[in-house]
């Protein structure tokens, strides 16, 4: 069925009136009025970080992350998602529990994106986009930390049960991925990809 635009509009109306939504307003480092920097530079640049120094995050920094996070994308606009951060300072043995790598507890704090499945969209046959939602969400994060030189590292092998024990999650969220955040120790290496034909079908 195709439903008026006008109706459309106030569905979207109420729903972000009953979520308590607002428009969010660009902060200058997000808009690209101070602190441009080129959005394919970031792309090349990021990679996966495995060694980290103990330096804080400042915490300008972290909100600017966090902010990137808050304005991806997500289907239907549901954002059933959540954003934890997690400090490693004497929370080591804690955090070993989730990954036992040691480069994973160097970085001063995690973050881990959760989703909501219970509250995400779901398409006519069944798919539930809490994956992709909190994919999208880590995939900001990972290229806002890139731009602020920070580094990260993409982690899915994770104890699951540990990580909901530690981060105390709520039943209904589901953590789908971790990163540390913090200042770089190493140097990347080459990047290994398939070439563009081998994953690209133009129809």
């Amino acid at each position: 069925m195709i439903y008026p635009r006008f109706l459309l509009r106030l569905y979207s109306w109420n729903q972000n009136r009953r979520e308590k939504r607002h428009a969010v307003r660009l902060h200058p480092y997000i808009s690209g009025e101070v602190n441009k920097v080129d959005y394919f530079d970031v792309v090349s640049q990021r990679y996966s970080c495995r060694s980290f120094r103990s330096d804080a995050v400042e915490k300008e920094k972290l909100d600017r992350v966090l902010a990137c996070a808050q304005l991806a994308p997500t289907a239907a606009n549901r954002q059933a998602i959540r954003i934890i951060v997690f400090p490693t300072a004497g929370r080591e043995q804690d955090v070993a529990r989730i990954y036992s790598r040691a480069w994973f507890r160097e970085a001063p704090c995690l973050i881990c994106v959760c989703s909501i499945p219970s509250q995400c969209w779901v398409r006519g046959d069944r798919k539930n986009y809490s994956d992709v939602d909190a994919a999208i969400v880590m995939d900001h994060i990972i290229l806002a930390a890139t731009a602020l030189d920070l580094g990260t590292c993409w982690v899915a092998a994770f104890d699951q049960s540990a990580a909901r024990d530690i981060l105390k999650l709520d039943p209904a969220w589901e953590p789908v991925a971790f990163t540390p955040l913090g200042y770089r120790n190493d140097v990347p290496g080459k990047k290994m990809r398939k070439y563009l034909q081998e994953i690209v079908v133009y129809r």
